[in-house]
This record gives structure tokens, C-alpha cells and sequence, in this order.
């Protein structure tokens, strides 16, 4: 294999080895976990269950705005402070350590004396470590291809690989570690090591599982990538890249395509988040679902968002990430609002007999359109990211793309934690989303395709 082509595959791994946080921890695994365990806990201290419920989802909502803003904050600033010195790897070590440290630190979120407050801050260690290590890796991509129309494919493919590392990731899991109503994983056995459900480890293992599987599939990535030695001479320096940065944002306003993505992908990025963070915990809520079930309905998302990664990032060598993007965009306010109109004895406003599996059926396709457009669509946002940014400063152009991603990103959970307070309804708690993706959609108006700096 040639050295480009191990380079391209060690960023694939990266991919498939962080991609389960995304997977198992934020949305089909821990996140309706912490949701089951807080309610219960809230129950307990005299809270009524709808409340209980609502107030659960406001929680993860809070915990999740204060991680956002926190990556907001720093993206940029770290970004432009790596390409000042043309060191990233040292950032990128540093932010997996997080990742590990996070996601392994959810073991203790036993019900028995659970801490929403512990929980949610050992999340929210790995989530910024998951983000920021992104940032880095993803300022690689540029660099991978000579030709700039490989970028869609390799972009695609990588993102492909990630879902199906995903896929992979939650079918461990459901097969052997977590229990079903009868004690039985979907194996049919007891759980491994002995891990007793009753105490919620069944479920809880998913943290140190997804630490170890970063830690061993991010091994090619390292392998195979390396700080260029003519350009990682200078040692990184906080002041040049306040500098620089202040100076890149100064000139923001002469590059209205840029400015325009930036804010466009703020918007539709932070709807697609509020769908992948609160799908899981809207099935437990409203749907009455397991949390084994929402495994199975994460694999089907996940598989679906590998195919279509795939194929989008095809389309996106084709014709350019522009038409990928609209029309992810579209799909999405319509699946946000086909889950809006959905309850266990209706959809779109049509009864249905009580019992019926249309909601629940529903449901499960409402995922795999989520998985499909989704994927394509973050895949597709990177490579129009590539075409929008100055070449020289990539690494800080991805640090404000995370911005634009995080800035806001506060507003989708908080917009929903919100309203579910305030109607005291999950369903309706999400209403915001669609607006969000329509926002995002508006804005593309005044985006070149091929940005200012080409």
C-alpha cells in the first residue's frame, strides 16, 4: 500500500474508533440510560413521572449546552494556535486521553446513589476530548488527495467506515453485554463478567467498552500520521494564536461565503445534533421502548447512515457537497416533523387502534431516514468545509467550523430542554428542530460552492 493510501485509512480509523461515543454513549446507549436512571431517581425524591421524565431531558439538555460551549470557546482558539506552530498530533494525544478518561468514568453512574451531576461531567470530559480531537483530524483531510474532487469520496467513505464501526461497536454490546427484560442479551446469554443488571452494569459497561475501543482502533491513525517536521518548528504559543485568530475573524466579513456556511451549518448541524441526542431518549419517553430496543433501532440508523455516507460521498465527487447538502436538509424537517406528529395512538394526527405497531414501525423508518441523511450530510458539510477555507489555515478553519457547530450548539438542547419544561411534554420538546434545519437551509442562499478562496 502506498504511503497516501495508508494515510487515508489511518484517518478512516479515526473515524471507526470515535465513532461509538456518537453511537452507544450520546445517543442509543447511555444518554436513554441516564434518562431511565434519572427519572427513577427523581421519582424517588417525589416528583410525578410525566414531570420526572421532562425534567430528565432537561438535564441531559443543560449538561450538553455547558460541553458546547465550552468546544465553541476553544475550537477556534486551539485551531489557529496548531496551525501557528504546525503541531496537531500533540492535541490530538491530549484530547484522546479525554475521550478515554470520560467515557471509561461512566461505570460510576450506578443507580443506586446516582449523581446526575458526576454523570453528566464524565460525559461531558469525553465528549469535548471526542470534538476536539475531531477538529484535528478532520484539518487533515485537505491533505490526503492531491485531487480536491476525491475529497466527497474520501470524506463519504471515512464516515461510512465510522458508522459501520458504530454498527459493529453496538452490536458487541447488545450481543453480550446488555440484558434484555428476561436478564438475557440478545445472545441469549448472561451478561459477561458476571455484570448483574439489577445494579445497572449491564448497561454502564457501554463506558469502559467504547474507552477501550477508542484506544485500540485509534493505533493505525497514529501509525501512519506525523507532524510535518518543516512546518512543527515553532513552539505553540497562546498570544500568536489570539493573534491570529483575531485577525482571521476581523477579515471574515470579506469572505461572505464562508461567513454564510458558517452560519448555515451552525444551524443545520445543531438541528441534526438535537435529532441524534434526543431520538433515543424520545423513544424511551414517549414510545415506551427499551433501551434494547433502541440498540436495534440504533443499528438500523447506523447501518443506513454507513450506506448512505457511502453513496453520498460519490454523489459529492459527482456534483459537489452543495447538493447533498439541500437535499439532507430537506429530508430531515420532514422526518423531524413526521416524529413531531407521532404518539402510541396516533401519527400525523390520524387515530390509530390502541396497541397498534404503526407508531413503533414508524419510528424505526424515521431512524433510518435519520442515519441516511444525516451521515451524508456531515459528511458532505466536511468536504464543503475543505472548499470554503483558507488552505493555509486549516486546522483553525475547522476549529470555527466547530464554532459554528458549538456556538449554538447550546440552543437546540437548550431550546428543547426549554419546552419540555415549560408543556411538561417530551414530544413536544423537540418542536424546535425543524426550525433549526429550515434556518440552516435559508442561509445556504449566499454560499459559493466553491467558497471565496478558490
Amino acid at each position: 500500500m502506498t504511503t497516501t493510501g495508508k494515510r487515508i485509512w489511518g484517518w478512516y480509523f479515526f473515524d471507526w474508533a470515535s465513532q461509538p461515543y456518537n453511537t452507544l454513549l450520546l445517543t442509543f446507549i447511555f444518554g436513554p440510560y441516564f434518562a431511565q436512571t434519572a427519572t427513577a431517581s427523581l421519582i424517588e425524591g417525589g416528583m410525578a413521572p410525566d414531570a420526572a421524565r421532562a425534567q430528565a431531558q432537561a438535564y441531559w439538555g443543560y449538561g450538553l449546552t455547558a460541553a458546547g460551549l465550552t468546544i465553541a470557546v476553544l475550537a477556534p482558539l486551539l485551531g489557529s494556535v496548531a496551525d501557528g506552530s504546525g503541531r496537531r498530533m500533540p492535541w490530538i494525544w491530549l484530547f484522546s486521553l479525554l475521550y478515554v478518561v470520560g467515557s471509561a468514568g461512566l461505570w460510576w453512574t450506578a443507580p443506586q446513589g446516582f449523581s446526575i451531576l458526576w454523570a453528566l461531567v464524565f460525559f461531558g470530559i469525553g465528549l469535548i476530548g471526542m470534538e476536539f480531537a475531531t477538529i484535528f483530524t478532520n484539518s487533515y483531510l485537505p491533505e490526503l488527495h492531491p485531487d480536491t474532487r476525491e475529497r466527497g469520496r474520501i470524506s463519504g467513505s471515512g464516515w461510512a467506515f465510522g458508522y459501520v464501526g458504530g454498527v459493529m461497536a453496538l452490536v458487541v454490546m447488545l450481543l453480550f453485554f446488555q440484558a434484555g427484560d428476561s436478564g438475557r442479551t440478545m445472545l441469549g446469554i448472561s451478561p459477561l463478567f458476571g455484570l448483574d443488571p439489577a445494579t445497572g452494569a449491564d448497561t454502564r459497561i457501554v463506558g469502559p467498552m467504547t474507552a477501550i475501543w477508542f484506544a485500540v482502533f485509534i493505533i493505525p491513525f497514529f501509525l501512519f500520521f506525523r507532524d510535518d517536521p518543516s512546518r512543527a518548528t515553532k513552539r505553540p504559543k497562546l498570544s500568536e494564536g489570539v493573534a491570529d485568530l483575531v485577525q482571521t475573524l476581523r477579515r471574515l466579513p470579506q469572505h461572505p461565503s464562508l461567513l454564510a456556511y458558517l452560519g448555515s451549518s451552525m444551524f443545520y448541524r445543531d438541528a441534526l445534533n438535537g435529532l441524534y441526542t434526543f431520538g433515543g431518549i424520545y423513544a424511551l419517553g414517549v414510545l415506551g421502548w427499551t433501551i434494547m430496543e433502541i440498540g436495534i433501532f440504533g443499528i438500523l440508523a447506523a447501518i443506513s447512515g454507513a450506506v448512505f455516507c457511502w453513496v453520498g460521498g460519490r454523489v459529492d465527487r459527482r456534483v459537489g457537497p452543495m447538493s447533498v447538502i439541500v437535499s439532507c436538509c430537506v429530508i430531515l424537517i420532514l422526518t423531524a416533523g413526521l416524529i413531531l406528529s407521532l404518539t402510541p395512538t396516533s401519527i400525523l394526527g390520524i387515530p390509530l387502534a390502541e396497541g397498534s405497531a404503526i407508531p413503533d414501525i414508524t419510528f424505526y423508518i424515521a431512524g433510518a431516514m435519520i442515519g441516511a441523511a444525516g451521515g451524508a450530510l456531515q459528511s458532505s458539510s466536511r468536504t464543503m468545509m475543505t472548499h470554503q477555507a483558507n488552505p493555509a489555515r486549516m486546522t483553525e478553519a475547522f476549529g470555527l467550523y466547530a464554532l459554528s457547530g458549538k456556538a449554538t450548539s447550546f440552543v437546540a438542547p437548550a431550546l428543547i430542554a426549554i419546552v419540555s419544561d415549560v408543556t411538561g411534554s417530551q414530544r413536544l420538546g423537540i418542536a424546535p428542530i425543524v426550525g433549526l434545519f429550515a434556518l440552516g437551509l435559508l442561509l445556504l442562499i449566499w454560499v459559493k460552492p466553491k467558497g471565496d478562496f478558490e
